[in-house]
């Protein structure tokens, strides 16, 4: 039996081209609400991976996405934005794409179907078996991520999967497969709309979930996050304002810089004022 993409099956829509704007958009956003009721269908993958990824964390290990267009953009992004938010090294979580840095804002031709790439970019950082690898395919056929994966496992390396198929040779390759199903796109094929979307809430999730297992937030602040801008810094001695009880603006700003994070300036705080 030949494997049926549903991503890229029939869209239910037609006649775009003669759709009014109005009705465009309509039927879009109509479409898109479709995603975060599958998203919570697949809640019980998402939270065996997530453990998966702490105990490996905790122990030292790191976190890598690998995906080709679309989703290892989705990657990148999400890796990313882990350091600035949650204070955490840079190389902590990583993003792989296929094609490397030029594919980010460039289609890098055939890059997806190099069956040896995947696992040569792993090993430009180390990846080994106290790592986690999630591959990112909203098809869940990419040669490039499937690839890598059947090689992490050769090594002993913990593999997680994102996709949008069901039984998909992706998640037949990975330890913990992640599959949301979210039918045809508006767009037939068009894999950057519900594909992508579910894919970002899904990453968001786990980021977002490891991130605090790993001590990162506290209460539901992101008392780690970097000063990298004044909307930072007034977040942050906002923060501190509340976390001490200091009324001074301008001296919980002082007490922030010297100590670059909330958690920091806090505890600095505290040990200073006997609390």
């Amino acid at each position: 039996m030949a494997f049926v993409k549903m991503t890229e099956g029939d869209s239910h829509y037609h006649g775009l081209e003669k759709m009014p704007i109005g009705e465009l958009l309509k039927n879009i956003n109509k479409e898109d609400k479709t995603v975060p009721d599958v998203v919570e269908g697949v809640i019980p993958q998402i939270e065996v991976l997530v453990h998966a990824i702490v105990d490996k964390m905790l122990a030292g290990g790191r976190l890598f996405y690998i995906g080709a267009g679309t989703s290892g953009r989705l990657g990148i992004v999400d890796a990313s934005e882990c350091p600035p938010t949650y204070g955490v090294p840079y190389g902590l979580v990583v993003g792989i794409i296929a094609g490397g840095k030029k594919a980010i804002t460039e289609a890098v031709e055939f890059a997806e179907d190099d069956t040896e790439q995947g696992w040569l970019d792993l090993q430009e950082h180390n990846a080994n078996s106290a790592d986690v690898v999630i591959g990112i395919a909203a098809s869940g056929t990419t040669p490039y991520v499937i690839n890598a994966l059947e090689k992490c496992r050769e090594h002993n390396i913990i593999t997680g999967s994102i996709c949008c198929n069901p039984d998909a040779p992706l998640s037949a390759a990975a330890d913990f497969p992640v599959e949301v199903v979210v039918g045809p796109e508006f767009v037939t094929g068009s894999t950057r709309m519900k594909s992508g979307t579910a894919q970002k809430l899904v990453l968001n999730m786990i980021s977002t979930s490891v991130m605090i297992q790993l001590g990162r937030v506290e209460d539901n602040k992101m008392v780690n996050m970097q000063l990298t801008n004044d909307k930072l810094v007034d977040r942050g001695v906002k923060m501190l304002m509340e976390n001490t009880g200091i009324t001074a603006y301008e001296t919980a700003k002082e007490l922030l810089l010297a100590n670059k994070t909330v958690k920091k300036a806090t505890e600095a705080y505290k040990t200073t004022n006997g609390d």
